[in-house]
């Protein structure tokens, strides 16, 4: 499943891997999830073509189980030449799949929200909008952590960095990627 949004995206998120609604349209974050990923963008002001969207495995897991370390490392060249091609200021790990290809040590209940730069990028993890749909008690939580997103964008904007649909090594516009 290739990752799709904007080819200049200073933000992108990065989920666990395709569910069923994926899987069978070939776009991430398409199902309940997804459109609770469109809500909490909505949210602080931008809208799925502002960002870049992906997975950390590009194929459907049997069962929607867990993706296995192999299935992950298998994947993570395609990951690896996602970042690359887009070079985004910022990327959020959507759970604890995603967070560990970064901070493999870490909880994600423990670091949400909470930024850290790793290789000059901006890292924020963040729980996966499915976890909310599982767990009614972690909207709220899901919600505050987004806005705190939304105001690290807006004081990196402020001290003059890109805007979340502007990286500055590529030029201006929102045309829409999909990709590996």
């Amino acid at each position: 499943m290739p990752g799709e949004g904007a080819p200049n995206a200073s933000l992108m998120f990065i989920g666990e891997g395709p569910g069923f609604n994926e899987d069978r349209q070939g776009r991430p974050f398409v199902g309940a999830a997804g459109q609770y990923l469109d809500e909490l963008l909505h949210s602080i002001g931008l809208k799925r073509e502002d960002v870049f969207i992906t997975n950390m495995v590009k194929c459907r897991p049997p069962n929607n189980r867990d993706p296995f370390p192999g299935e992950i490392s298998a994947c993570s060249g395609y990951l690896d030449a996602q970042i690359e091609a887009i070079n985004p200021a910022v990327i959020v790990p959507l759970g604890r799949h995603a967070l560990a290809r970064w901070f493999p040590r870490d909880s994600i209940s423990k670091v949400r929200a909470r930024p850290r730069t790793f290789d000059g990028v901006t890292v924020f993890p963040l729980y996966h909008p499915a976890a909310a749909l599982h767990n009614s008690a972690l909207r709220a939580t899901i919600e505050a952590d987004f806005a705190k997103l939304g105001a690290l964008l807006r004081d990196r904007e402020s001290q003059g960095a890109p805007a979340a649909n502007e990286n500055p090594d590529e030029g201006s516009g929102s045309q829409q990627l999909s990709m590996f």
